[in-house]
């Protein structure tokens, strides 16, 4: 924890539960004050990653701990989204449960999945064969930027425009998969 990316990574963790609180409190204006806080995650996780290469300060404590809280992150908040249907089908109309279920399942499905896979790959010896590419980064920034959205929910145009960028995260979503596979495929498919 000695350096600035692990303690903005840190700070991001303790962030979860604050965001949690403040997204269930009974006072108005919370749904607000929790985008603010999920804005203020998303900040660091891009400020972490861009000081530890800028400042050249990787650690194993901070390739370990990104990931992590991104995903807890993340998960936390497609939950909450998805659980809180009723507000956002009050903005938009009744069928929101299904439209925002289905993408939150994917993602979910996927980050297990691709845990899964990073972790045998790993066990293997060959987990710089699956490392994060370009769709997983876009598809995290798109998941962020359209829950910061239905979070927020300033009214009808954002949750409109959150469905937009959460269908394309759920399109990068599949086509990272697709890729992290595809570069496991000859491991997966090897004979012992």
């Amino acid at each position: 924890m000695k350096n600035i990316p692990n303690i903005l990574t840190l700070f991001r963790v303790i962030l979860i539960p604050f965001f949690v609180l403040a997204f269930y409190l009974p006072i108005e204006n919370s749904f607000y004050i929790a985008a603010w806080i999920f804005f203020i995650a998303g900040v660091t996780d891009y400020l972490d990653g861009y000081i530890a290469r800028r400042w050249n300060v990787s650690s194993k404590l901070g390739a370990f701990l990104d990931p992590v809280a991104d995903k807890i992150m993340v998960i936390t908040a497609l939950v909450m989204v998805a659980a809180d249907h009723d507000r956002i089908a009050a903005t938009v109309g009744e069928h929101s449960a299904l439209w925002i279920m289905i993408p939150t399942l994917i993602m979910i499905g996927r980050e297990l999945a691709i845990s899964g896979l990073r972790e045998w790959m790993a066990d293997l010896g060959k987990r710089a064969n699956v490392a994060v590419g370009n769709a997983g980064k876009w598809k995290t920034s798109l998941q962020m930027l359209a829950l910061g959205g239905f979070i927020w929910q300033q009214g009808p145009w954002m949750v409109y425009l959150a469905y937009l960028v959460f269908y394309a995260a759920m399109v990068l979503t599949v086509v990272s998969m697709v890729q992290y596979f595809a570069a496991a495929w000859g491991e997966l498919t090897s004979e012992d």
